[in-house]
């Protein structure tokens, strides 16, 4: 397995052709809590694994015993004058900001507390896989602020607006069982099982296409929420870029010669 490190808090972990990316949170000993030189690897991190076309899936774990991340390093916050909170703001950004907007499919695997800017993280992803120490919710409110890491907008689209709100307004804790039922999560593993079932989730997606893997989640993200007409449009131009690819022609190609496809990538 060979692994690269962005600064002291997170390595990015790579194990047989490299096509599945584990990006690990690796500040243990404050739970993952997001201070600015955290943030700042994570965005970079993002960064360099959205520069690399053979990367098909990302999952992003942690090293933690007891926590995936609970959020914001509010020690190093106490500190800040607000000037430096405001400094502070575009790196944190680009932490929340580049999960979310990594190309290929993602995968949170989560365990112990996955709380704030944690569960922040986790809702940028597009599956979240969760063991049953889980524990996931926002509770800015309860500390004098909103979720300032997407939030408001990524939960919603989740569990819808109602449950959004009352989530976000109680600031309430919400264990594994629950969250599964109120779809906060997508599945429950058995007690440390969260990295190994997210990792070989991972490999099965990244069995597919790597060209239609991308395109499938722009024309996801994309057409959430527009209208219908709107929405097949988006997917109609995302079909466009994979229709004349050559990982269509060898998928076409695989399937008739009853083998397994070798992707071209493009």
């Amino acid at each position: 397995m060979s692994e690269q490190r962005f600064g002291e808090f997170v390595a990015v972990r790579r194990d047989g052709d490299g096509h599945v990316a584990e990006l690990a949170m690796d500040r243990p000993k404050a739970m993952n809590a997001v201070s600015t030189e955290m943030a700042r690897s994570i965005g970079a991190a993002c960064a360099a694994l959205a520069a690399d076309p053979s990367v098909r899936v990302v999952v992003l774990s942690s090293t933690a015993e007891r926590a995936f991340c609970v959020g914001a390093d509010l020690k190093e916050r106490n500190s800040f004058s607000d000037a430096e909170l405001v400094r502070q703001r575009p790196t944190t950004r680009g932490a929340y900001g580049g999960v979310l907007a990594l190309p290929m499919p993602t995968i949170a695997a989560v365990h112990g507390f996955a709380l704030g800017g944690g569960f922040e993280l986790a809702l940028a992803c597009d599956v979240i896989v969760a063991d049953e120490t889980s524990v996931v919710g926002l509770p800015e409110v309860s500390v004098g602020v909103i979720p300032g890491g997407g939030g408001t907008q990524l939960l919603p689209r989740r569990v819808g607006a109602a449950r959004a709100a009352e989530l976000i307004f109680t600031a309430r804790r919400v264990e594994a069982a629950e969250a599964l039922s109120l779809g906060l999560v997508d599945s429950v593993v058995p007690a440390g099982q969260d990295t190994t079932e997210a990792l070989a989730l991972a490999s099965r997606m990244a069995a597919n296409s790597p060209v239609g893997l991308r395109a499938a989640k722009r024309a996801l993200r994309l057409g959430h929420g527009m209208d219908l007409e709107a929405g097949l449009e988006i997917e109609d131009a995302a079909w466009r870029t994979v229709a004349f690819s050559g990982d269509r022609v060898e998928g076409v190609a695989a399937f008739n010669e009853k083998r397994k496809p070798n992707w071209p990538g493009e």
